[in-house]
């Protein structure tokens, strides 16, 4: 460790004695360690895909990732509270289920996977009994951002961090970005490393060592590994070149890599980004079209996510000048290091060996 991450190290220790936040946040965790709040385990095989930054560290991608690997053997339900729904409750979803309903999340996973269930509560345990009770034969639960949500013991508890901001050189909120502190790496069984197109053998070797040295956990590496434009609204697919001058509209939390991206392949690119799970008004598609009139070329496109996608596709009057125009870029997750079997493994087992009908 050289002298200025000795310093970072010093400032952050100093930052989160000083903080409230890191004082309740570990008073609660203490309750739970030691018994005064109950956390509950379940008879069905619960996987909790989280992290202990704020936004950006692709659970959903990751999430998506484990559907894609466990759906042809096991029925999945996904549980997720449902971030910026104007709904409370528990609600299990189906395929007319809007958006505003559920949340933008569940909605883009119900939308790519309309074979497994969905559902969203804020009280997972809550959430978890209603699955168990209402959709029968179910063999794993995917647990959506319940990291912090304690009241659920979750067999396998998966902690994503963003290699590019990684939690040691990070503080907890209001400071920084965390949600508590780096012992919460404690409670986890699996670290994947994210967005780590750029991560050197040294660096990475430095993020395993931070990890090990709270435990001794299998740490596995992965990247977004984007795929082929689509049209949102039309059939007129467009491709990528070093003429094509781009939109990128987003509202997530991280769109820098995404833009690096679509420059990668070429084109020239201006982004427009809104915050995380943004829900699009009339203001933005009068702005959105004025810097889309704004781009000359006759080869210009709009591109967004996926999650965005999801939220434009609620908002019922699209400017047509804009609308034929808007594509999708695609996401999807690759562990690295020919260390994708060994996951996959790691989590067919686990799901096969707990399954009620194993």
């Amino acid at each position: 460790m050289n002298m200025i991450e000795k310093a970072r190290g010093i400032a952050k220790r100093i930052a989160d004695t000083m903080n409230p936040y890191s004082w309740i946040t570990s008073a609660r965790n203490r309750m739970f360690d030691t018994g005064i709040l109950q956390s509950r385990t379940f008879p069905v095989p619960t996987i909790c895909i989280g992290n202990i930054s704020v936004g950006g560290t692709g659970k959903t991608p990751h999430t998506e990732y484990l559907i894609k690997l466990l759906n042809s053997r096991f029925n999945i339900a996904v549980l997720s509270r449902g971030y910026g729904r104007k709904s409370t409750g528990y609600i299990l979803a189906n395929t007319d289920t809007p958006m505003e309903t559920i949340g933008d999340e569940p909605f883009q996973i119900k939308s790519k996977f309309n074979d497994i269930t969905v559902a969203v509560c804020e009280k997972r345990a809550v959430g978890i009994e209603r699955i168990v009770s209402e959709a029968q034969g179910t063999d794993v639960i995917l647990l959506d951002d319940a990291f912090q949500h304690r009241y659920v013991k979750a067999g396998v508890n998966i902690l994503l961090i963003d290699s590019s901001r990684p939690i040691w050189q990070d503080c907890i909120l209001p400071f920084g970005r965390m949600r508590e502190s780096m012992r919460g790496i404690e409670r986890a069984d699996i670290a994947i490393m994210t967005k780590c197109d750029s991560l050197t053998k040294e660096q990475a070797e430095l993020c395993r060592n931070h990890i090990k040295s709270f435990k001794n956990i299998p740490v596995f590496f992965s990247r977004m590994r984007y795929g082929e434009l689509f049209p949102l609204f039309t059939q007129d697919k467009k491709e990528i070149s070093c003429d094509t001058e781009v939109l990128l509209v987003t509202g997530i939390a991280r769109p820098i890599p995404l833009k690096h991206e679509i420059e990668r392949r070429g084109a020239k690119t201006r982004l427009l980004g809104y915050a995380d799970h943004h829900n699009f008004t009339v203001s933005d598609f009068v702005h959105i079209e004025k810097e889309f009139k704004r781009i000359k070329g006759e080869d210009r496109i709009i591109v967004t996510t996926e999650k965005d996608a999801a939220r434009i596709l609620q908002y019922p009057d699209i400017p047509q000048a804009i609308k034929e125009h808007i594509h999708v870029m695609p996401i999807e997750v690759e562990i690295l290091n020919g260390e994708g079997e060994v996951f996959n493994k790691m989590i067919l087992d686990y799901v096969a060996e707990n399954s009620r009908n194993s």
